[in-house]
C-alpha cells in the first residue's frame, strides 16, 4: 500500500472512531435529558422531590444530602432524607434522620409520625403507638396520624381502639384511606397481616361515620380476603343502621334477598 493510501485509510479509521465516540456521547445525553430538562433550573430540594415522585429514591437521598450541606438544620430536609432511606428499606438510617429532625424541633409532628412508621415496620407496635400519640400532641387534627395509630392498635389486636382511631381519622378527612402518593413529609402506614379482619374493622369505621357505600365496599373486600363470618357482620351493632340498605342486604343477607325476589317473580 502506498504512503498516500495509508494516510487516507488512517484518516478514515480515525473519523469512524471519533464518530462512534460522538454517538455514544449523544446517546448518553439522551438517557438523562428528560430529568435534566425538568430539574436543571430548580432548587436541590425540588429536584429531590421530583426524584421521589419518580421513585428514584437513591438519587433523591443524594440530592437531599446535597441540599443539607447549605442548610444543615432544616428539619424538613432531614425528614425528607429519612423518607428516602425509608423507601429504600434502610430503616435504621431513616430512624436516625427522623430522630435528628425531632431533636431539632419537637413540634415537627411529621418526623415523630414517620418514626412511628419505622417502629411499625419493625413490629414494635407499642413504640409506634407512643410515637403517634406524641405526634398528635403537636398535630391533633391530623387524619393520617390517627389512621396510623389505628393500624398499630389493630396489629396489637386492640380492635376497639383501632376502630375508634379510624373513625376519628375519617371524621377529620373522609378520604384519608383513599389517597396515596410518593411525595410529601408524612408517611401513612397500611401494612397489616390479617387483611380480611382489617377490612372488616375499616368497614365498621366507615359505617360509624355514615359512609355506607364505602362500608359496603370494605365488607366486600373483607370477604374477598377470607373474612367468612358474615353472621358477625349481620349482628354487629355498627351496621344496624344499614340493614335497610339494599346493597348491604345483597352482601350480608343474599339468601333472604333471593327468596324475596323469587316470591315476587312468582306472583
Amino acid at each position: 500500500m502506498r504512503a498516500g493510501q495509508r494516510v487516507f485509510v488512517s484518516l478514515i479509521i480515525s473519523a469512524v472512531a471519533c464518530g462512534g465516540l460522538l454517538a455514544q456521547l449523544i446517546d448518553r445525553t439522551k438517557e438523562v435529558e428528560p430529568i435534566d430538562r425538568v430539574v436543571r433550573d430548580l432548587s436541590l430540594e425540588k429536584r429531590a422531590d421530583i426524584y421521589m415522585a419518580r421513585k428514584m429514591y437513591r438519587e433523591a437521598g443524594e440530592t437531599y444530602r446535597d441540599a443539607l450541606s447549605s442548610d444543615p438544620n432544616s428539619v424538613r430536609l432531614i425528614n425528607k432524607l429519612g423518607i428516602s432511606y425509608h423507601q429504600l428499606m434502610l430503616l435504621g438510617n431513616a430512624r436516625k434522620e427522623y430522630e435528628r429532625a425531632w431533636k431539632l424541633d419537637n413540634n415537627y409532628s411529621q418526623a415523630m409520625n414517620n418514626l412511628g412508621t419505622v417502629y411499625h415496620a419493625q413490629g414494635r407496635y407499642r413504640k409506634a403507638i407512643r410515637s403517634y400519640k406524641r405526634a398528635l400532641q403537636s398535630s391533633p387534627y391530623s387524619a393520617s396520624i390517627y389512621s396510623n395509630l389505628g393500624t398499630s392498635y389493630f396489629s396489637r389486636n386492640k380492635f376497639k381502639d383501632a376502630t375508634k382511631s379510624y373513625r376519628k381519622a375519617l371524621e377529620l378527612d373522609p378520604n384519608v384511606f383513599e389517597t396515596s402518593g410518593n411525595v410529601g413529609t408524612l408517611l401513612q402506614e397500611r401494612s397489616v397481616a390479617q387483611r380480611g379482619k382489617y377490612y372488616y374493622f375499616m368497614a365498621k369505621a366507615y359505617a360509624g361515620v355514615g359512609m355506607h357505600e364505602r362500608a359496603i365496599l370494605y365488607i366486600r373486600k373483607a370477604m374477598e380476603e377470607g373474612f367468612g363470618n358474615i353472621r358477625k357482620v349481620a349482628s354487629d351493632d355498627a351496621f344496624l343502621a344499614m340493614h335497610e340498605v339494599p346493597a348491604f342486604q345483597q352482601v350480608v343477607f343474599p339468601i333472604s334477598v333471593a327468596l324475596v325476589q323469587e316470591s315476587t317473580s312468582a306472583r
